[in-house]
């Protein structure tokens, strides 16, 4: 009975491997349609506000995401080689996740910047100052690159073992392995901090609008409806993509679940993973929705391209 619960317990993990892997590839062409097209749209924008300085990182973290796609998906196929094992581990990996608390960590700024220009306009000047924002973005990056992504680099040193070897630990030694431990509670308390402040933020912009629109005696409903509606996107699109994998890795971190339930946990965590990696896809929607200047862009160059829009 044990052999045949473990037979059926490999089946289970490889089969949601391999639909994982098969989603990640059909995501994989259209992210890359979409953050291309952000990103040559962010590079017509001057940064000249804080937000868009932001933004500009924003799609940077998103494209770096999206390059790791294919060997990230690739790793989860049957009988991938032993070297696109190593490489995924290696770097593939590494980026694919630094890139996503970069994003994450950017998100949380964002939200904060909003907050300051919208909530609190006075005694803000260091928050929307351009300067303060260019520091602030490659403090992030200098920090989660190159205090977290390159040391587990340099330290996922192991030569593998067996090609049927299926954890990225056992390419890491001792000091891989207790360096790993902190990164992973580092990321945690990371993004829980960066899902308070955005939360927080957007709630507190979404009652400060409303509040504005009762003070000045209007009736108007479509303003009111889009504030709500962008706010309510950007929540959606952080809580749905980021909170079910980190939901997650709280038992699997914790060690406090039985074997059972553990498979169950592992299964549900590759699915968490590509959820999470949807953020690349859905973010380029979301700067249309809270950037003027980049829609009015995207729109100019749309347009120049020959394609009609219509602007409601």
């Amino acid at each position: 009975h044990k052999s045949i619960n473990q037979k059926q317990s490999m089946q289970k993990k490889l089969a949601t491997k391999v639909v994982v892997a098969c989603l990640f590839f059909i995501m994989f062409p259209f992210a890359l349609l979409l953050n291309g097209l952000a990103v040559w749209v962010s590079f017509h924008l001057r940064s000249v506000s804080t937000f868009v300085v932001y933004l500009k990182n924003l799609v940077l973290a998103d494209l770096l995401m999206t390059a790791t796609i294919p060997p990230l998906a690739a790793n989860l196929l049957p009988g991938a080689q032993i070297q696109i094992k190593v490489f995924m581990c290696r770097y593939a990996g590494v980026v694919f996740y630094t890139s996503l608390y970069t994003s994450i960590t950017l998100m949380g700024l964002i939200s904060l910047d909003r907050f300051f220009k919208i909530v609190r306009p006075w005694g803000s000047t260091m928050g929307q100052n351009v300067v303060f924002s260019k520091i602030t973005s490659t403090s992030v990056w200098v920090v989660l690159f190159g205090g977290t992504a390159i040391p587990t680099m340099i330290l996922t040193d192991e030569t593998p073992r067996n090609d049927s070897e299926d954890s990225c630990l056992s390419l890491k030694g001792p000091v891989g392995l207790t360096f790993h431990r902190y990164v992973v509670s580092f990321m945690e308390i990371l993004f829980w901090i960066c899902s308070v402040l955005t939360v927080s933020c957007y709630v507190c912009i979404t009652m400060r609008v409303l509040q504005s629109f009762r003070n000045s005696g209007s009736n108007n409903g479509k303003g009111k409806k889009k504030t709500k509606l962008r706010v309510f996107l950007v929540l959606l699109v952080f809580c749905v993509c980021f909170v079910p994998l980190h939901l997650l890795r709280i038992p699997l971190n914790l060690h406090q679940v039985d074997v059972c339930n553990q498979e169950w946990l592992l299964i549900l965590h590759e699915l968490a993973i590509w959820v999470a990696s949807t953020n690349v896809f859905l973010d380029p929607f979301l700067y249309v929705l809270l950037c003027k200047s980049y829609k009015n862009k995207l729109t100019d160059m749309v347009k120049g391209a020959g394609i009609c829009i219509l602007n409601k």
